[in-house]
């Protein structure tokens, strides 16, 4: 595995932690990492990314290691991939390639697995050129004045071309149903929280601890990747619906974000969203600002989007002093609660601080309603805080004060 760094390249991310990471991501789909180097670049080369003698320490590395795969995390061009293939006698993929791969292992549901291979031919249609001679073959086209015909290589890509296609339109009927599933999940009285975070944060520990429900949590890059919704009991609502979604990573590929678009649109329709961070990890600030980067990219920047709660997750594995250091950071930034989804410790806290951030903003409206419409009423009682009720004759005058998500959802309920 290899690490390039370039000089000069900033940010808040260590060259150790990258390297862990990418190791993690090779580990999450059963390669055994034999080696790992990080190697800092001038300049960048067009031919094969490092320079000559790099290549060639890494071409002695891979001979010395008797790898049969060799991992660059970085995004590498057709031409880059094939002169390092050539080099280093062994199959070689990008950072792109890599989380294609664990993608395509771990999707489990029809939708997921159209989106990967989307992602998949999407990324695959740049780099036919590669070793392989039989696509510089041409077939003949009809007759004697048919002329050479197109090459083979040009007859994949029309084949991926129109695969890809197929598959546009599959997940447009999935988009259209998908959507369909959310208008009537916003026609019912019940608000929506979406889970977001880096991958292996402890979204998935923290939906089953919140929601009694068993979805796969491993130590685990890219655990769980298909979105899973349940319902969550939060203080002064019947019933709430949590979403958690695929985990995010830095320098997530384009294909993906682009693939994945329907189903993080679960994100941008949720009344809210709980950003889970892994506190304990060193680079957690890094991590945070990868995950704004994603949702700015699908367009749910702090200021556009869903109200946000940040989590603070795995406060169990800090040590005393750092504990008592985020608790106090996390007191005084108010909209941060510090909880370790393993041990349960700061999730009543967290229920508390989801039901106040639910009713923001809420206002007091005066409904005058038919005493025997007890469903909507119900309703009100649920979702709201009655401040005052009285009948006359058979009719009922209430005022609630109500979140306007919920004012919304009454009027809805109202007009079906």
């Amino acid at each position: 595995m290899v690490v390039p760094e370039k000089v000069g390249e900033g940010g808040l991310r260590s060259i150790d932690a990258r390297i862990e990471e990418a190791a993690g991501l090779a580990e999450a789909i059963g390669i055994n990492v034999v080696h790992r180097r990080s190697f800092r670049i001038r300049q960048v080369r067009p031919a094969s990314l490092f320079g000559k003698g790099q290549a060639d320490e890494i071409a002695g590395l891979a001979e010395e290691h008797d790898a049969k795969l060799l991992i660059v995390d970085a995004a590498l061009s057709p031409v880059q991939q094939k002169t390092l293939e050539e080099l280093t006698k062994c199959k070689v993929i990008d950072r792109t390639g890599l989380i294609l791969e664990i993608f395509g292992e771990r999707a489990a549901t029809a939708e997921g697995r159209l989106q990967v291979e989307l992602a998949h031919l999407d990324y695959q249609g740049g780099r036919l050129v590669r070793s392989w001679t039989h696509l510089e073959r041409q077939r003949g086209g009809f007759g004697f004045l048919g002329g050479p015909g197109e090459t083979q290589i040009e007859a994949d890509r029309r084949m991926i071309r129109d695969r890809m296609a197929r598959i546009r339109r599959e997940l447009d009927q999935v988009k259209r149903t998908r959507g369909l599933h959310r208008e009537r999940r916003q026609k019912a009285p019940w608000p929506v929280i979406a889970l977001v975070g880096y991958t292996n944060a402890g979204k998935s520990t923290l939906f089953n601890r919140m929601t009694q429900a068993s979805v796969m949590a491993e130590d685990l890059l890219f655990a769980t990747l298909d979105p899973t919704m349940r319902t969550v009991k939060i203080p002064g609502f019947d019933k709430a619906i949590l979403s958690d979604t695929v985990g995010f990573v830095s320098d997530l590929p384009t294909e993906l974000v682009a693939a994945f678009r329907a189903t993080l649109e679960e994100v941008a329709s949720a009344d809210l969203i709980l950003h889970v961070r892994d506190i304990a990890h060193p680079d957690s600030e890094a991590q945070a600002e990868d995950v704004e980067a994603v949702l700015t990219a699908l367009g749910l920047a702090e200021e556009e989007g869903p109200p946000r709660l940040e989590v603070w997750n795995k406060i169990d594995q800090l040590h005393a002093l750092e504990r008592a250091e985020q608790l106090g950071e996390a007191a005084r930034r108010g909209n941060v609660v510090a909880v370790s989804a393993l041990t349960g410790e700061g999730l009543d806290m967290l229920r508390e601080a989801i039901a106040k951030e639910l009713h923001s903003g809420s206002q007091t409206h005066h409904l005058q309603l038919a005493a025997g419409d007890g469903p909507r009423i119900a309703w009100l009682h649920s979702r709201g805080d009655v401040i005052e009720q009285r009948s006359e004759g058979d009719q009922l005058h209430l005022a609630v004060k109500l979140s306007p998500e919920n004012w919304a959802r009454f009027q809805r309920l109202e007009s079906v």
